[in-house]
């Protein structure tokens, strides 16, 4: 999952985007507003974590109205030193879907995270589920009949990924969008070679095959 994040403030920043690597996620931290508005215009964010502070001359509810207005849906927690209820009211009644009062848990904000990305998706509870692959979001566990499959990080990702859009067909640059960050190159075949890698760990070995190419397209995941 990609997640946008806007924070002014280089050591928190640092201690989110350290946190949310670890949990496989792929994070743009933007250091300023007015960047953070520009990447949520062009690319495709899964979720944004967006600091109301941003700053003499931004103020991050300003940033979150804009990017609704510009049609972004995907989730926005906001992040503040006040629990001031009057602003929580307002950053929920400008586009914000949670709020979160620093400082904080990096384990807590993941935990709003999950939850909001859930219930984009119509998911209930930390597993993810195709035919007999069973991946634990909470544990980082992925297991084919019972027997756990060893992946890394961008593997995990990529997988997670596949399964939150299960029977879909999902194009390489839609998976790069939303599984790499991005530095990533576009013009090279990442894409492709993570799949070979992931398609031998899930479905060598097994009659059934899950992970299935759409020639000329991209990949899908389906029983």
């Amino acid at each position: 999952m990609r997640v946008l994040l806007i924070e002014d403030e280089r050591e928190i920043a640092s201690f989110i985007v350290n946190g949310l690597k670890a949990e496989h996620f792929a994070v743009d931290w933007a250091n300023t507003g007015e960047k953070g508005l520009m990447w949520a215009k062009v690319n495709a964010y899964d979720l944004a974590v967006l600091d109301i502070k941003l700053g003499e001359h931004e103020n991050g509810i300003d940033i979150c109205k804009a990017i609704r207005e510009k049609g972004r849906t995907f989730p926005i927690i906001m992040l503040s030193v006040t629990s001031d209820t009057i602003t929580k009211i307002q950053a929920l009644n400008i586009g914000a879907d949670d709020y979160l009062t620093k400082p904080f848990l990096v384990a807590e904000l993941i935990a709003r995270m999950r939850a909001l990305l859930r219930r984009e998706k119509k998911l209930t509870g930390p597993k993810l589920t195709i035919a007999d692959l069973e991946m634990d979001t909470l544990t980082h566990t992925v297991k084919r009949k019972g027997k756990e499959i060893a992946l890394n990080r961008k593997e995990f990702a990529l997988l997670e990924y596949l399964m939150r859009n299960p029977g879909t067909t999902l194009t390489r640059s839609m998976i790069l969008e939303h599984v790499w960050d991005i530095n990533a190159d576009p013009f090279t075949n990442t894409v492709d070679v993570h799949i070979r890698f992931l398609r031998a760990k899930l479905d060598e070995g097994h009659k059934k095959k899950l992970l299935k190419t759409v020639h000329g397209y991209g990949y899908k995941i389906e029983e």
